[in-house]
């Protein structure tokens, strides 16, 4: 007797069927061996590719936390597509950590690992025929009652709203842009980088709307404040800006104006003249998570936050003295018009309020403050 060529059954060791199994059970396929099996070198050189991958993974993870404490936030804010240097390399080192260790087990598995096959026994997965009849007769009755088959219109519709429906998962894409530096440069009070204030904008007393002169602000006195422009009215008597508009205005805008004894100011680099004979003026919204602030120690010229404790100097810079603010409060350049009034020299010249991903990062002097 010759032997079988490979793939060819003897007729006479064929699997028998009956009528309860009409389809023969072929059993399992021949085994076919992989290189790494049955040559030492290609397991070793597998194996040598998959410690690669971990080791490279963790060279990456170190480039993540070299590039975390080297590279500021705000430096080379558009090195690609509009994302900042640090952006792209946390995301890019920690992007390749996670692929090389994934790729790392998918090789393992597939060229070292065991490589064996497994069979379980498992019952039928048919429902019996009661069930099965039972089933498509309540299923025709519904299509029966709802009238489908004879209502192509209410058919149609309700498949072209469901289809619709899915509209707003793409139209939601939207809100991921622009950036904030995109969203900056359409112009005054948009997005995170700009307020509502501008050169010679009168500062105003908050709620009544008015003009607060500087010759009226006694040593101590703390006055909480706005921009002019959120209350004047146009000729026919209607706000110039309302709704949300007003709302994201006074929310990024708001000010507490302090006037202190000149001798105890400690003016920050370039800020000599950002102050009137002692009144200063720095945004309201906490640094740490956006709370308004507007407890005053007269004696310390320290502003306090109530939701954190985090702890301002007025009398230097805005500085940050306690609590988990990682960033000093920005102050408002002021100076006075013509008739005594104060008046903004320009918008903030930073952010307000907490800080986030692609803020810039600017500090004062040689304080060493560093955004979170």
């Amino acid at each position: 007797m010759t032997d079988l060529q490979h793939g060819q059954h003897d007729p006479g060791h064929l699997p028998a069927t009956t009528a309860e199994e009409p389809l023969a059970n072929p059993g399992l396929p021949e085994h076919t061996w992989r290189p790494t099996d049955v040559d030492p070198k290609a397991e070793k050189r597998a194996e040598r590719q998959v410690a690669a991958m971990f080791m490279l993974s963790s060279v990456f993870v170190v480039l993540f936390m070299v590039a975390y404490f080297t590279l500021d936030i705000g430096d080379n804010w558009n090195t690609a597509a509009g994302l900042g240097a640090s952006t792209v390399a946390l995301g890019v080192s920690l992007g390749a950590a996670l692929l090389l260790v994934g790729m790392g087990i998918i090789q393992w598995a597939r060229k070292l690992m065991a490589d064996h096959e497994m069979v379980e026994m498992r019952h039928p997965a048919r429902s019996s025929d009661e069930d099965r009849t039972e089933t498509l007769a309540a299923l025709d009755a519904g299509l029966e009652e709802s009238g489908l088959a004879r209502r192509p219109l209410v058919r149609n519709s309700l498949i072209g709203s469901v289809a619709v429906l899915l509209a707003p998962a793409v139209v939601l894409f939207r809100d991921l842009g622009p950036t904030p530096s995109q969203a900056a440069a359409e112009g005054p009070n948009a997005g995170l980088e700009n307020t509502i204030w501008k050169p010679d904008m009168r500062v105003v007393r908050d709620v009544v709307g008015t003009p607060i002169r500087a010759a009226d602000l006694e040593v101590g006195d703390l006055v909480n404040a706005e921009p002019e422009a959120i209350f004047p009215t146009e000729e026919n008597g209607y706000p110039e800006i309302e709704g949300v508009e007003l709302n994201v205005a006074k929310s990024k805008a708001a000010v507490v104006v302090v006037r202190m004894d000149p001798e105890d100011l400690v003016p920050g680099e370039g800020r000599d003249n950002w102050s009137v004979d002692g009144i200063v003026c720095y945004s309201k919204i906490c640094t740490h998570v956006g709370c308004p602030i507007s407890l005053y120690e007269r004696t310390t010229h320290h502003l306090l936050c109530p939701c954190h404790q985090s702890t301002f100097d007025l009398a230097d810079s805005g500085r940050v003295v306690f609590g988990p603010a990682g960033r000093h409060l920005p102050q408002l350049p002021l100076a006075v018009d013509a008739e005594g009034y104060l008046v903004a020299q320009s918008d903030f010249t930073e952010p307000v309020g907490p800080s986030y991903w692609t803020r810039d990062h600017k500090d004062i002097g040689d304080q060493g403050e560093a955004d979170l």
